[in-house]
């Protein structure tokens, strides 16, 4: 089986490479478009199942910072799409210490901690991300494991909407934001612990595969 796995920036590539040497993966920047076209590289790559794997921001209010998450479910567009457990446990990474539920599936960054209180209220996704709801239309075989980068409890930085650039992080957008609102500093500085956080936790998941 050719795996293929679909991540938002290349830190996670870099992250889940050593764990699947063989497998063929495509970087999204975050975006629905270029998740569509990472799909679609991974296809002619030969991918016959879909792994979505980095981060996702916390909606429910017991999600924190590290939690691993092996989704049940993914809701796009109205639709709920059920995961691949059994491919899930094929590839090795069906563990204890992760939680299941639903992950919501979201074209724009949620950054306010009002927008994720009402996507809780409304869906009960347990975390939201950028790339598994185009993986779950695929219509490949997919799964999806994921690390709560930031809680639901607080706003993001306005930084956060601006800084992706071609699947990495861009210090010159950080940099011209910061300009634009210094008052951004103390939060941009714990969002990147957190971020610190959350790989040391995944990192410490795969390293029990």
């Amino acid at each position: 089986m050719k795996l293929g796995i679909l991540v938002g920036l290349k830190a996670e590539a870099r992250l889940i490479r050593p764990v699947f040497p063989d497998a063929v993966i495509a970087i999204s920047g975050a975006t629905r478009q270029g998740a569509m076209r990472g799909v679609e590289t991974l296809r002619r790559h030969g991918a016959e199942a879909l792994l979505s794997f980095g981060c996702a921001g916390g909606l429910s209010e017991d999600a924190r910072v590290g939690d691993i998450l092996t989704p049940d479910w993914v809701l796009v567009d109205g639709q709920t799409v059920t995961c691949d457990i059994d491919l899930l446990g094929a590839l090795g990474l069906d563990r204890r210490g992760a939680s299941s539920g639903g992950l919501y599936h979201s074209d724009v960054a949620v950054t306010r901690a009002t927008d994720k209180h009402r996507l809780w209220t409304e869906t009960h996704c347990r975390a939201v991300d950028m790339e598994s709801g185009v993986v779950a239309l695929s219509g490949l075989r997919f799964c999806v494991l994921r690390v709560i980068c930031d809680d639901a409890a607080r706003d993001l930085p306005k930084a956060v909407e601006s800084i992706m650039g071609n699947g990495r992080i861009s210090f010159f957008r950080i940099a011209t934001s910061l300009i634009m609102s210094p008052s951004q500093i103390p939060d941009l500085m714990r969002l990147g612990g957190d971020a610190r956080k959350a790989r040391q936790s995944m990192a410490a998941y795969l390293g029990e595969k």
